[in-house]
């Protein structure tokens, strides 16, 4: 909606200023006290304007008018009164001062006053061209006693500059009343989308940073948990195992504290910079021989053309495997494990299949219950589908990420 229709709509937009003033700190006073002012304004122009046409018209020689001077100096003073009432009924108002005015003869000042509220303060245009035409067409058939004398030409010029002036000057500064009032409620509008984008800026924010954590330290610990087990029951009996045992818990513990380093500067200095921004197939045989060394039995099967990928994808297929294969160290133990990678021209698919578990994991680790949550959030924020679910027993991690054309 442009702002000149917007002008030219309903006069109830007008109350949208209170309530724009109230959104802001101390608003209530400020439109408390705007209201006192303008009733103040109102109850000072009216009894102005009561007095002014009532003294005006006081001296005006008797067979100037049908009544007597005392009379349309009375007549004056109530439709100058009636003026309080001009914001609220500015049509009723208008209605009786022209049919008043007309019958009395009274009201000059009033009258003019009258006439630029209708225009400025009427809800319906259509109203304030009927009245305006109405009080014009009866100030010239029935024109006072002292007007009677000038031609019906004279008295149409006298009333075009009567009543058109108020009644434009009224419809110009309601325009302009009224163009204040959308750029001010536009304005709040964009202050409060402002507000709704950063609230949601920030909780997008906060999930990725808790997916970044999650898979830095919850993924990382829960295989060194592992490892750290497995060490315990071969350390007697096989110390070379034992040794080779630490010094995989040994990298992947200073693998974690890197990749929370990384984190970490996200929050403190708002990088872009994410762990792994740059993995490649080579990081993820990485986590397969690491899942190897703590006692899975697991295989990866790469299909297709080896070649670069997005850093984007690249991070997301890293992850996917990633805690598919700690799921399966958390709940399926030494579960028969399958990898497998299609690189494809326009997508990379990602599949990590459990056979049926033998035995109960033999160290039960904590879930929180976010992974797969966490999987399907990176998927699809690529455009990419996922699936995850029971299969013949065991379980299956599914995805399609997408490549972007080259």
């Amino acid at each position: 909606m442009s702002d000149v229709n917007f002008v030219t709509g309903g006069r109830w937009r007008a109350a949208v200023r209170y309530r724009l003033i109230a959104m802001h700190p101390g608003g209530w006073w400020r439109t408390a006290w705007a209201s006192r002012r303008s009733r103040a304004l109102d109850v000072a122009i009216a009894v102005s304007a009561a007095a002014g046409d009532a003294v005006l018209l006081w001296f005006t020689p008797q067979q100037d008018f049908w009544l007597p001077p005392w009379a349309v100096s009375a007549a004056c003073v109530v439709i100058g009164l009636a003026l309080i009432v001009r914001r609220r009924h500015p049509v009723g108002l208008a209605v009786f001062a022209v049919a008043f005015g007309t019958v009395t003869g009274a009201g000059a000042i009033g009258f003019l006053i009258m006439l630029y509220s209708l225009a400025a303060y009427a809800m319906s245009r259509r109203a304030v061209v009927s009245i305006a035409v109405a009080g014009y067409v009866l100030s010239v058939v029935f024109p006072a006693p002292a007007a009677t004398s000038d031609g019906i030409g004279v008295r149409a010029i006298y009333a075009v500059a009567f009543i058109a002036v108020p009644v434009l000057l009224g419809l110009y500064m309601g325009a302009r009343k009224q163009l204040v009032v959308s750029l001010q409620e536009r304005a709040a509008r964009l202050e409060r989308e402002r507000h709704l984008l950063a609230e949601r800026a920030r909780g997008e924010e906060r999930t990725r940073i808790a997916r970044e954590m999650h898979d830095v330290v919850a993924n990382r610990i829960s295989v060194m948990v592992v490892h750290a087990g497995a060490l315990r029951a071969v350390a007697a009996r096989d110390p070379a195992r034992a040794a080779e045992t630490a010094t995989v818990i040994g990298d992947m513990g200073r693998q974690a504290l890197d990749e929370l380093r990384h984190v970490i500067g996200v929050l403190r200095q708002g990088e872009e910079i994410l762990p792994e921004e740059n993995a490649t197939l080579d990081h993820v045989r990485e986590l397969v021989g690491q899942s190897g060394a703590a006692g899975l039995r697991v295989d990866l099967a790469v299909r297709g053309e080896e070649r670069p990928m997005p850093p984007a994808v690249g991070r997301t297929v890293y992850r996917l495997v990633q805690e598919a294969l700690t799921n399966v160290h958390k709940h399926a133990g030494a579960a028969d494990t399958r990898v497998g990678l299609v690189l494809q021209a326009e997508a990379v698919e990602v599949e990590v299949v459990n056979a049926v578990p033998t035995a109960a994991p033999e160290h039960a680790l904590p879930s929180g219950g976010n992974g797969l949550v966490g999987m399907r959030e990176r998927v699809t924020a690529l455009g990419g589908g996922f699936e995850a679910g029971p299969l013949d027993g065991g379980w299956a991690v599914r995805a399609r990420l997408p490549l972007p054309a080259p």
